[in-house]
């Protein structure tokens, strides 16, 4: 690939931030802390980044739905505010389930137009699980597919819901992926589907990927059933390691959670939300109402989604200090939280990884 094609790529990997300093020389940043244990986690956060010297100053926001002519919307100071510094850290929002307000990351998703989400899986080192050789990355189309929320009652007893697939959306995120691909040093793309059973709408992003895969000559692509992938994956990870998989919205979903299986959890699993207004990292496991309050929680994912956040804005050399303090806690053993199999607070944990900077 010619330089100048490259450093596009490169570029559009990067979700091309374009937040500046303020005044005092900082990048301003939306925090949404989150319910259950969001708050506790967002400080241990807040408390590494000061202590790490991050120029950033973080702005809280607020984002607990409200109904507006009957659409679920975030407030209108969370979305200035995004808006605004383009960039936001987010932890874990409660999904109601059944009927009542739309999933508020669902929301965010769609207000955002955040249409890549970006899910790195890689074995922690030191932290024994299962497997120890798990290198991917998992690119999962965030905007439509089954996600789309277009259902409704066809008669009595009889749901539909229907799958959403656009050409446009489909190359926007295979676009991504192979500048990820380029970005990283991959040079390789797997797509995921299943068109073999749905032959127009995974034929369609199937499609995209093989089109788009033609622009970028020097990475390897190639495309694999969704189920034969998890039976893979779980016979033995390596056979995915160093490559990029994209895929539409519910294989995304579910793949990319089980991959977090083998690695330790959600607990250890960075996720990033790519857009074309702003770019949302968060953490995706769920809120831990059961031990929210009690300094138990473990900040983790977050801290490795606010890593992410960092390399995205181009301050990698603080984003490596910081992550490799909280690797190395975690080898360690000894001051890390309860699910990773130790006895830590989040306190001593987010101490320890302050005392590693």
């Amino acid at each position: 690939m010619a330089s100048s094609a490259k450093q596009a790529a490169v570029a559009g990997a990067v979700g091309q931030y374009s937040g500046q300093r303020n005044s005092n020389g900082n990048y301003e940043v939306t925090l949404i802390p989150g319910d259950g244990i969001g708050p506790e986690i967002s400080r241990s956060v807040e408390r590494i980044f000061a202590a790490a010297k991050v120029p950033v100053e973080w702005e809280t926001a607020d984002v607990t739905p409200v109904l507006r002519d009957g659409r679920t919307v975030i407030p209108d100071e969370a979305l200035a505010s995004i808006l605004r510094t383009k960039i936001a850290l987010k932890g874990p929002l409660a999904t109601p389930i059944g009927k009542g307000h739309v999933s508020l990351n669902l929301t965010l998703r769609r207000t955002f137009n955040l249409y890549a989400n970006v899910r790195p899986c890689k074995s922690v080192p030191g932290f024994a699980t299962r497997y120890s050789d798990v290198d991917t990355v998992l690119i999962r189309e965030n905007t439509e597919g089954e996600y789309s929320g277009i259902e409704h009652e066809v008669v009595g007893g009889v749901m539909q819901s229907i799958k959403l697939i656009t050409k446009p959306a489909s190359e926007r995120v295979a676009r991504f992926a192979f500048a990820h691909a380029v970005a990283t040093g991959r040079n390789h793309v797997t797509a995921v589907h299943k068109a073999n059973i749905m032959k127009l709408s995974d034929g369609l992003f199937l499609q995209a990927c093989q089109e788009v895969a033609r622009e970028f000559p020097g990475v390897q692509f190639d495309e694999v059933l969704l189920d034969r992938a998890c039976l893979q994956i779980v016979q033995d990870p390596a056979q995915y390691a160093n490559t990029v998989m994209v895929m539409p919205n519910l294989y995304g979903d579910i793949l990319s959670d089980m991959c977090a299986g083998l690695i330790g959890g959600l607990g250890l699993t960075p996720s990033g939300n790519i857009g074309r207004d702003a770019s949302i990292f968060e953490s995706v496991h769920g809120t831990g109402p059961d031990i929210a309050g009690q300094d138990k929680a473990n900040p983790t994912a977050l801290l490795l989604s606010s890593c992410m956040m960092l390399r995205h804005m181009r301050l990698n050399s603080y984003a490596d200090r910081i992550e490799a303090a909280a690797l190395a806690t975690i080898a360690e053993g000894k001051a890390i939280t309860a699910d990773l199999g130790g006895r830590a607070s989040n306190t001593q944990y987010t101490d320890a990884i302050i005392s590693r900077l």
